[in-house]
């Protein structure tokens, strides 16, 4: 078993607890899990923090009132994403009266890249240029780099989401990495 599988394993135990005993402090971990990551998917797209919650509360809303069927779902992460971007895009169209709602257009906001000792030996400047780097990024690289790398997504999930390759969610990362190397490679050049 991967470390990377063990998110996605348990979820699968929750969403089974869930349809099963209908448990609602499942339902509140997977929500708890979830929601900022999805929150964040979401007001990328409309642009609105708060209507990026409501759109993910009334997923969630959905999920529970359909948590019978829950054992019919695959893989319930992507599922949710799914869904969320379905919402938001509808939800998108509705706010802006547009005919349709492109993945370039997305405002894709990253976390602050979060340190784990063997970066801390980065120095800030060189953190600096890196979130730079991630927040130049075209938007459609940004956003499957920000789902890949932070939401920790698999690149087939990623490319099942936004109805793309799994070649060009590998590509995309490709783009993203370069540049993010040449900031590190700009910055340490800088120091010597």
């Amino acid at each position: 078993m991967l470390k990377d599988d063990l998110p996605y394993q348990r979820l699968d135990e929750l969403k089974r607890r869930i349809a099963v005993y209908e448990d609602e402090a499942a339902y509140k971990e997977i929500f708890m899990m979830l929601f900022s990551s999805l929150t964040r998917f979401a007001a990328s797209i409309v642009q609105s923090k708060e209507t990026a919650e409501e759109i993910v509360s009334d997923v969630f809303i959905h999920l529970w009132n359909k948590r019978n069927k829950l054992e019919e779902i695959q893989d319930l992460r992507l599922y949710l994403f799914i869904a969320v971007k379905n919402n938001a895009v509808r939800k998108a169209k509705q706010l802006s009266r547009s005919s349709s709602v492109l993945l370039d257009e997305f405002n894709i906001e990253m976390d602050s890249y979060e340190l784990n000792p063997e970066d801390r030996i980065l120095s800030q400047e060189a953190v600096k240029e890196i979130e730079s780097a991630i927040n130049q990024l075209p938007s459609r690289a940004r956003l499957i780099f920000k789902l890949a790398k932070e939401d920790k997504m698999k690149y087939k999930d990623i490319a099942s989401l936004l109805h793309i390759s799994v070649k060009t969610v590998d590509h995309q990362l490709a783009i993203a990495l370069k540049k993010i190397a040449t900031a590190i490679g700009t910055t340490l050049r800088k120091k010597s």
